[in-house]
């Protein structure tokens, strides 16, 4: 059975790719703020902008005509400029990226003297018609180089595989996957931070919310609601660094390496890059689409597994308070958070959150596919970098944090009835040791044994805290320490043990950094909205930077498709 497991797992994967791939919208186009600064390169969030980056070299400066001029093609109408695209235009797919880097090559080249001025003219129109056809309804969108070129070949004669200089489907494809994967990179950031915004909203409304925490599955201290929360938007701050990281790794473009060592032809790699958006290079041609095109899915499937194992991880906690016959936090019923039993009318089934773990486990489950194909097998071959798959693979986190979102939405929390819980459990016994330790100078274990046994007492005999009798306290003290060298008397005070196995009481005397007392989640809230800040900027800074270069693009490949001599 053990060697047919990784098999068994890739086929649930693959067909859990296909599955929400078939169900996926074609993705909205990105748009950003033209002229916008391009950031620095890194993962941190306080970086500062780098100037404009890669700006157009060698007789591509200067303000864009308003329109293409005529193509220099005997019987064809001049195509528009490449940037002009139906409203209904698709996305930024792999034909979208092939026509981007046709389009700088054609820039890049005829300014590099790689390719004939006086021919490059009518090779740009003919990737701009491509690119036109491409953009209408039901027009042909191919995905590879080798599906793309016929296209090319049609529409500008075999002279226009003169832009094939120095290019490979190998740096090709490896450069539209990583910029697919980067504005991937980019949505998730963006709906994991409006994720995160609702975690800290609900949590500055619940600092003082009392309630149970449970550790191995057993009530086991009281907490601020607030505080708890907090904890869980920690986890989430990690997986927004994670991904800053990734996108500094992913954001490198490969353009310029051919197949796996380079090319003759003094390519300007670093313009190229430029002109797509990206950041850095990827400095190794043996790297750039042999390696690190492998490695690119695998990380962000690290990261889609840790998404979706913290979503799970709250989705859980709730769950097990539909077992309790008085829970003390509940959805709202109706609106598509809870559904009627067909035969059980007391029932009111929690369906969104079963639907949010569903949506977590698709999604540790798509991200096990690029390991599982990963392994075991050459550097350069294509089996995790299938675009479709793994865009699908982030939107399986993605659609798991939109559920988890409307999750926290739809909760109904009873202070009251927490309280109630707490008070009816010994979750504060353990402030009994600390404060016998702390202001007695008791030790640790000599307390806890004290604690320990009036539960037991208290438990034996259906007793309360807030009902618990002082003098049986002192009693169970007293024989606790009987022959011992500490103090034979209950040092604290009445006023002290009620004190002391306040639940409220208890949460707002804790002294140490980083607890639920209510200056130090004054100080969490305002951190925690500055990191989402600072995200949301990174993100945007990042879209503008991409949008700053592709417009770039458009204005020199309009003007050399404008700069054709006029047709006799």
């Amino acid at each position: 059975m053990r060697q047919h497991f990784a098999p068994t797992c890739l086929a649930i994967a693959l067909s859990c790719y296909a599955a929400i791939a078939a169900a996926q919208p074609a993705p909205a186009p990105v748009t950003g703020q033209s002229g916008a600064a391009a950031p620095a390169q890194g993962d941190g969030l306080s970086s500062t902008p780098a100037g404009a980056g890669g700006a157009a070299q060698g007789g591509a400066s200067g303000a864009a005509p308003a329109g293409a001029a005529s193509a220099a093609q005997a019987g064809t109408a001049a195509p528009p400029a490449a940037g002009a695209k139906p409203a209904n235009a698709p996305g930024h797919d792999e034909f979208f990226w092939l026509g981007e880097i046709n389009k700088a090559t054609a820039v890049i080249n005829t300014d590099e003297g790689l390719l004939d001025k006086s021919m490059a003219p009518r090779l740009a129109a003919a990737v701009a018609k491509v690119i036109q056809d491409g953009n209408q309804p039901g027009g042909k969108r191919p995905s590879t180089v080798i599906t793309f070129e016929p296209l090319l070949i049609k529409a500008g004669g075999l002279d226009v595989t003169l832009l094939h200089a120095g290019r490979s489907s190998q740096d090709m494809h490896a450069t539209y996957r990583a910029a697919i994967l980067r504005d991937k990179l980019l949505e998730l950031a963006d709906q994991l931070n409006a994720t995160s915004t609702t975690l800290v909203n609900l949590a500055a409304k619940h600092v003082d919310t009392i309630v149970p925490n449970y550790t191995n599955g057993v009530a086991a201290q009281p907490n601020s609601y607030g505080h708890y929360l907090l904890g869980h938007a920690a986890a989430l701050d990690r997986d927004a660094q994670r991904i800053r990281e990734t996108y500094a790794r992913v954001d490198r473009s490969p353009m310029g390496t051919t197949v796996l060592n380079g090319t003759s032809w003094p390519l300007d790699r670093k313009r190229m890059a430029d002109y797509l958006g990206f950041g850095k290079l990827v400095d190794n041609a043996y790297d750039a689409s042999q390696i690190s095109s492998m490695d690119e899915p695998v990380e962000v499937a690290s990261i889609v597994t840790s998404v979706a194992l913290h979503t799970g991880s709250f989705i859980e906690d709730i769950m097990t308070q539909y077992a309790e016959s008085r829970p003390w936090i509940l959805l709202q019923e109706g609106g598509g958070n809870t559904y009627v039993s067909s035969a059980m009318p007391q029932k009111r089934n929690p369906g969104l959150l079963n639907s949010t773990r569903s949506d977590a486990s698709t999604a540790i489950t798509l991200a096990m596919g690029p390991i599982i194909q990963t392994h075991n097998i050459t550097p350069g071959m294509p089996d995790p970098k299938d675009v479709e798959q793994n865009s699908a693979m982030v939107d399986s986190a993605i659609k798991a944090l939109k559920k988890w979102d409307r999750v926290m939405k739809a909760l109904v929390i009873s202070p009251d009835r927490a309280l109630e819980e707490l008070n009816s459990d010994w979750t504060a016994s353990q402030e009994l040791a600390d404060l016998l330790m702390r202001k007695y100078k008791l030790p640790f274990r000599e307390g806890h044994h004290f604690a320990s046994e009036v539960v037991e007492y208290a438990r034996q005999n259906n007793i309360k805290p807030l009902d618990f009798k002082y003098a049986d306290a002192r009693r169970i003290y007293a024989e606790v320490v009987k022959d011992s060298k500490y103090p034979q008397e209950l040092p604290m005070s009445e006023a002290e043990f009620r004190a002391s196995l306040d639940p409220v009481a208890i949460v707002k005397s804790r002294a140490t950094s980083g607890g639920p007392q209510p200056a130090e989640m004054q100080r969490m809230l305002k951190e925690a909205r500055e990191r989402l800040s600072a995200q949301a900027a990174w993100v945007k800074e990042r879209r503008a930077y991409i949008d700053d270069a592709l417009g770039r693009l458009d204005k020199d490949f309009n003007r050399l498709v404008a700069s054709a001599a006029p047709a006799k």
